[in-house]
């Protein structure tokens, strides 16, 4: 039965939460090697998060404790997908592809950085709306604000990341298949769907069975999205 909530942040949202998830993924940066798919992603993710810490940090966030506390649980869904991963317990399903094809040589380093933002936007940013709610004891409407912001970064740097990672010119012309691929997803359409996803799982948190189901559904979604974003190309 697929999991709704992870263990609460404590009431304060301290900095050092942050520190220690930025912490956690600077140790995978050293361990795998810069080829790797899941390291691929975790270079774009801890970019991220240090720009997200550092908007906190200045203010830009009129309300720290949510947006720290959102930001927290949210990244605790990523690392606790790399633990079952490490471990060998089966990852949530929209991870699994990312940590399947990491290695193939027939996947672009843009396709696995867009492959890891889909499962994280699409599955994981839902949960750790409604994590904060239950953490905060507040509904879905009163982290809009911090959900938007959250948002808005990504978005710009979705658009560098497409830069940095984006074949270079003669094969785009070469791979035309592949372009049109990695621009049928979109990050902001993604982020639409998951606080769409994040309102109705709060709606309906005391009917367990469908919160569940719907829950399951989710994961599974998207990670058909996200092997559809790792179709190897020669």
């Amino acid at each position: 039965m697929a999991e709704t909530q992870q263990p609460a942040a404590r009431d304060d949202a301290p900095r050092s939460s942050v520190d220690c998830v930025l912490e956690r993924m600077r140790s995978y940066r050293s361990q795998w090697p810069a080829t790797d798919g899941v390291a691929v992603f975790n270079r774009v993710y801890l970019t991220v998060t240090e720009e997200i810490g550092r908007r906190v940090d200045s203010g830009e966030f009129p309300d720290r404790r949510a947006a720290v506390t959102l930001d927290v649980l949210f990244a605790q869904r990523y690392l606790a997908a790399v633990d079952a991963a490490t471990s060998g317990l089966p990852a949530p399903a929209c991870w699994r592809p990312l940590f399947q094809y990491r290695r193939h040589p027939g996947v672009r380093p843009l396709q696995f950085a867009l492959a890891g933002i889909n499962a994280h936007i699409g599955h994981d940013l839902a949960l750790a709306v409604v994590d904060t709610c239950h953490a905060l004891d507040c509904e879905p409407s009163d982290l809009e604000s911090e959900f938007d912001r959250v948002g808005d970064i990504l978005v710009l740097l979705e658009e560098r990341i497409r830069e940095d990672l984006m074949p270079g010119p003669d094969l785009l012309e070469i791979a035309d298949p592949l372009t049109h691929l990695l621009g049928s997803w979109s990050l902001e359409r993604a982020r639409e769907a998951s606080w769409s996803a994040a309102r109705l799982l709060w709606g309906v948190r005391e009917l367990a069975g469908l919160a569940d189901e719907f829950t399951e559904r989710l994961d599974m979604s998207v990670g058909l999205v996200g092997r559809c974003l790792l179709t190897p190309w020669p």
